[in-house]
């Protein structure tokens, strides 16, 4: 049966029996539903985020987890989950020796969650659990792979957020060519599979739609509520901007070219070698027919710089090439990504 059959809610599962079952079989059950929540000094804020997520789970009916990953908080915030985790049998807490940042929680997210759903969404109580339902919806009636969240008539300040993010999210989806409204939102839909798939490091949590679109997954998005932020203080800041492009410049190369390095090294490499060969030619033309003196124009030493960085730039695509067969070759990696199989 497809996630979550088909969306299907039933009753909740008999807690006892379900205990009984896990004991005779020496297995754990299968979880439909796993809740990856990144944390960073939210201790003011887990308290209700668990109580109003384990109310929505309960009335969908399915297996669930809620997976908290406490990303070196200071703030007491572990010792919050640890305080929970007697109350909330489905609350598992991980945590990481020291801040690594939200990438990092989310991928030690992905990697401990057993959902064949999986769902992110931020620590600070402005997602709302109650639009998780809308988004597994979504998932299963669009055939999609991956759902994010769009916030809608977001409660953050206009100059400082939301234009900024605006501006960011219109360059990035001209870039990746996946077009979202907001790719800054944590609250997402994944499947399992998918989202293991799914290699993270830096900071590229925020690029996770693009990242999974360029292994054939189909991204869609839906409108989300969003809440003031009531407890702590955001992590983000007009700061992220300049990490934000770079890390952009860093999604396109690994979407497009990450497998044939020399299509974008050699490129630069050809035009610039070219350049500078008919320049230096057109040069030389004019000191043997029209006796123009060349060794006081400094034109001359920027064709032969142009002929030396398009050199270097097509052995650096060549080095890229035997990088990447390296890396395909020695790990069995795949250049393609299967969908289905039948039969």
């Amino acid at each position: 049966m497809s996630p979550l059959a088909q969306y299907e809610p039933r009753e909740p599962a008999d807690t006892a029996a379900q205990s009984g079952s896990v004991m005779a079989t020496g297995a754990e059950p299968p979880v439909s539903l796993s809740v990856v929540i990144p944390v960073y000094n939210e201790a003011g804020n887990l308290e209700e985020l668990i109580a109003d997520l384990t109310r929505v789970l309960q009335a969908m009916g399915h297996s669930y987890e809620i997976l908290a990953v406490d990303d070196g908080s200071d703030d007491g915030s572990y010792e919050v989950l640890m305080r929970l985790r007697g109350s909330v049998p489905h609350l598992k807490v991980v945590r990481l020796r020291r801040n690594f940042g939200q990438t990092a929680a989310l991928a030690a997210g992905f990697d401990f969650a057993k959902g064949e759903i999986i769902v992110t969404m931020d620590g600070d109580l402005q997602n709302d659990p109650a639009d998780i339902p809308k988004l597994i919806e979504a998932l299963v009636d669009e055939g999609a792979d991956v759902v994010t969240g769009w916030r809608w008539r977001r409660q953050d300040p206009f100059f400082t957020r939301r234009l900024p993010s605006r501006i960011a999210n219109w360059i990035i989806s001209t870039v990746t060519r996946v077009k979202l409204h907001d790719y800054g939102c944590t609250l997402r839909v994944y499947r399992g599979e998918l989202a293991k798939r799914v290699r993270l490091y830096g900071e590229l949590h925020r690029f996770i739609p693009a990242l999974a679109a360029d292994l054939g997954a189909k991204v869609t998005e839906r409108r989300v509520r969003h809440r003031a932020r009531t407890s702590g203080e955001s992590k983000y800041g007009l700061s992220r901007s300049v990490r934000v492009m770079l890390d952009l410049m860093t999604v396109k190369f690994l979407a497009g070219y990450s497998t044939r390095p020399i299509q974008v090294f050699g490129l630069f490499g050809v035009v610039s070698t070219l350049i500078g060969v008919l320049w230096t030619a057109y040069l030389g033309l004019e000191r043997l027919l029209l006796h123009r003196p060349l060794a006081n124009r400094p034109v001359l030493l920027l064709t032969v710089l142009l002929i030396v960085i398009g050199v270097q730039f097509i052995s650096l695509g060549l080095l890229g090439e035997m990088l990447a067969r390296t890396y395909h070759e020695s790990q069995a990696k795949p250049i393609y990504s299967v969908r289905d199989v039948s039969g």
